[in-house]
């Protein structure tokens, strides 16, 4: 990019312009993920939402790519651009909650923890993910799913409506009443329409939870599984649990005699009565005697955080993943077989439950295409070092290709590798993808929003 644009952007905009000639340069194309090393010509980090207009006007008429980063948490990197231009909405992080209409506004650079921290103190929340590092923006455009999800949904769920900068630069509200057609989409279809400034959330009643662990030897996968896969559909909406393929991380709340094994486990939310969820896990026994069984009363936001420290920003990743309705007697073999092959401490595979409350919104009332899902699977090699880059990738291809024929097709969008084919993104959206195409046609018919798991316009005749 020339010198000049680069002036222009810095004398036009209140957010400052990180150029390669500047010294903050590789902190600030650096992300989540280590494994991305990217180099866009500019990181634009806007002020306000007349910054972001003001970005894409000047991108545009420099005929560079750009990007989108909120909390710069895509695995695959899509919010950076070689050669182009990142508008960067981490300084737009704010949160406004409204306790008597039960809502937040918050911004669209606003990190999960943000957003948190502000309801808990209202005693409420809206759905989210599991790690509160994550950037609002990406989880929620994308449908997002954690610990809530069985009693309150997806997060789209509970999205009333977006402030969203277009590729032409004007600002649109979208919501049930306004731009109707863009909120449909917003809602599952991630990054693909436009810049969002702000997002609007009901939210729901949610403080101390009942926090549980429970862990088995990684041989005890198969009886295990059987017995998870007929429990938790069937326990009350109250209870979540996602399964994980795991080595035991050296540290509480686990004893020492188990660290650094490989394990299964439920990690489990309770938002009943804290003081149930002892008889309510009373089942656990079931499958075999766990090795470690740990349950304790805690604030939401300190169940959102508890894995962060674990995986913090710097680390190697790489991951797929893919739905499921079912859990059958030859998948089981394949997470018995890849988990008792895990390849570093922190890699890991999850199985996060998506019934519930999800599964009373109809299936064409938001862009997720999967409302017959039972389970989100991930499959993550993750370590610090990038000698083990090759190592963990591999890993993840083969559960992944080992498992898919099980799977029914598709898988959430924020899931998608950056080296997966279209037809990924084809499949994660289903029938639902030539409607993503029109409302693609109609507010970013040139594909300028493109950095990211892409739907293309549709082709007018």
């Amino acid at each position: 990019m020339e010198a000049t644009v680069l002036e222009t952007m810095r004398t036009t905009l209140r957010g400052p312009i990180v150029g390669p000639q500047d010294s903050d340069y590789d902190r600030a194309r650096t992300i989540y993920n280590a494994m991305i090393d990217t180099c866009p010509a500019a990181i634009v980090r806007c002020a306000d939402a007349a910054d972001v207009i003001a970005a894409i006007g000047l991108i545009r008429e420099a005929g560079a790519e750009a990007a989108v980063l909120g909390g710069g948490h895509s695995g695959p990197g899509l919010c950076l651009v070689e050669g182009g231009v990142t508008i960067d909405l981490s300084p737009m992080r704010w949160v406004r909650v409204d306790p008597d209409a039960r809502t937040a506004e918050v911004g669209g650079g606003s990190l999960m923890g943000d957003m948190d921290h502000a309801t808990h103190a209202f005693g409420l929340a809206a759905p989210s993910g599991i790690v509160s590092t994550t950037g609002i923006g990406g989880l929620t455009l994308g449908g997002g799913h954690g610990h809530l999800t069985r009693r309150y949904g997806l997060t789209v769920d509970s999205l009333l409506a977006a402030d969203v900068i277009l590729a032409d630069g004007t600002q649109v509200t979208a919501s049930e009443t306004r731009n109707s057609d863009l909120f449909w989409a917003l809602r599952g279809g991630g990054g693909n329409f436009g810049a969002v400034t702000s997002f609007t959330y009901r939210l729901h009643p949610v403080h101390t939870v009942g926090v549980g662990i429970t862990a088995w030897p990684i041989d005890a996968v198969p009886e295990v599984l059987r017995w998870y896969r007929d429990f938790l559909p069937q326990a009350p909406e109250d209870l979540s649990g996602f399964f994980a393929n795991m080595v035991i991380p050296p540290g509480p709340p686990f004893p020492e005699e188990i660290h650094g094994r490989k394990m299964c486990a439920v990690v489990w939310c309770y938002t009943g009565d804290p003081d149930e969820l002892e008889d309510v896990l009373a089942p656990v026994s079931e499958p075999g005697r766990p090795a470690f069984h740990f349950t304790s009363p805690m604030p939401y936001p300190m169940l959102q955080s508890m894995f962060d420290d674990l995986i913090p920003a710097g680390l190697q990743w790489y991951w797929r993943g893919d739905f499921f309705d079912r859990i059958t007697d030859e998948a089981i073999d394949v997470h018995h077989k890849y988990g008792s092959e895990i390849p570093t401490d922190l890699s890991t595979m999850h199985l996060y439950p998506i019934d519930g409350a999800v599964h009373r919104v109809g299936s064409d009332e938001t862009a997720w295409s999967y409302r017959n899902a039972t389970w989100s699977g991930v499959f993550a090699g993750i370590d610090p070092d990038p000698a083990n880059a090759a190592t963990i990738r591999q890993w993840c291809v083969d559960y992944w290709e080992e498992l898919h024929p099980y799977s029914m097709g598709g898988s959430y969008v924020n899931f998608i590798g950056a080296d997966e084919s279209e037809d990924r993104v084809q499949a994660t959206y289903g029938d639902h993808y030539e409607r993503l195409a029109q409302v693609k046609a109609t507010y970013d018919p040139d594909n300028f929003f493109h950095a990211n798991q892409n739907i293309r316009p549709a082709r007018t005749p």
